[in-house]
């Protein structure tokens, strides 16, 4: 028998996959379908805020979880982000003579922007994709189902508590990381220069204005609530399997870290409109 040499064999062709209009119809479907239930799903959760009973106790309790699993990560991000952005802008400030503007302008920046879309990322990152994933397996082993038996609210036990509690702690841990990103900023000046603390914080407050500090703490506000909403909502739509778990946290991860852009967006185009106004 002959062997066949490598030029005698030639290459198949692989036929190339043609674009289907029909696939890319349900891809679009899938995500209007998708933004619809969770504004029904938004409408039920806030419902159960004005609605009796209130778990106060549930609330607390998430509020502290929530709060005291992101306060670490929260503190050593701000520091950096502080110290980091003075030693990258101290040169050329130098360069021009201003750098005793440091402290107004990493103020502004950490208070206007850089603290709350951080710290909204690491939310969304740590607690978003926590609460799918609780949600998630209680929805597996059935406990969401075993409440409704009970005569417990799930959306109002499990749901809203969750949704207030990050409403409420992640504009607390924007504040606690812009406080942590101008001690870190102070340390970044004080390697090139010797300022004292009560000099640095004069000039950093000095900067700052109520048009700084008010429009950033709504925007943490919304964050805080999309973060916990998205996170509660994945999880509460999880299936029955256990790999179901897993894609609610995923999919909350993600999808909570892009309302936080879309919404910051929206937030700075806003803000800017009613300050020319």
């Amino acid at each position: 028998m002959r062997k066949k040499n490598v030029s005698d064999i030639k290459p198949k062709k692989v036929p190339l996959r043609r674009f289907n209009v029909d696939d890319t119809k349900k891809f679009y479907n899938a995500i209007f379908i998708d933004l619809g239930e969770l504004v029904i799903f938004t409408g039920k959760v806030m419902r159960q805020f004005i609605s009796p009973p209130y778990e106060h106790k549930e609330l607390i309790k998430q509020a502290y979880v929530i709060g005291n699993k992101s306060l670490a990560l929260v503190a050593v991000t701000g520091l950096i982000m502080g110290l980091v952005l003075t030693m990258q802008s101290q040169p050329t400030l130098v360069q021009f003579g201003v750098q005793s503007l440091i402290p107004g302008m990493v103020a502004v920046s950490m208070f206007r922007e850089i603290g709350p879309v951080v710290t909204g990322l690491i939310c969304a990152g740590k607690i978003s994709s926590g609460i799918g994933a609780e949600i998630g397996a209680m929805k597996v082993t059935e406990q969401i189902d075993a409440m409704e038996v009970s005569g417990t609210k799930p959306l109002s036990f499990v749901v809203a508590t969750r949704v207030l509690a990050t409403t409420v702690m992640v504009p607390l841990l924007v504040f606690f990381s812009d406080a942590c990103g101008l001690i870190g900023s102070f340390l970044g000046v004080n390697l090139f220069e010797s300022m004292s603390f009560q000099l640095y914080m004069k000039n950093a407050f000095d900067m700052l204005n109520f048009v700084d500090v008010l429009p950033a703490t709504i925007k943490s506000m919304v964050f805080g609530f999309f973060i916990g909403l998205i996170g509660a909502y994945k999880g509460y739509k999880a299936g029955l399997g256990t790999e179901s778990v897993g894609l609610a946290a995923n999919s909350a991860v993600v999808n909570a870290s892009l309302s936080i852009f879309i919404i910051d967006l929206i937030a700075v185009l806003v803000t800017n409109l009613f300050t020319k106004a």
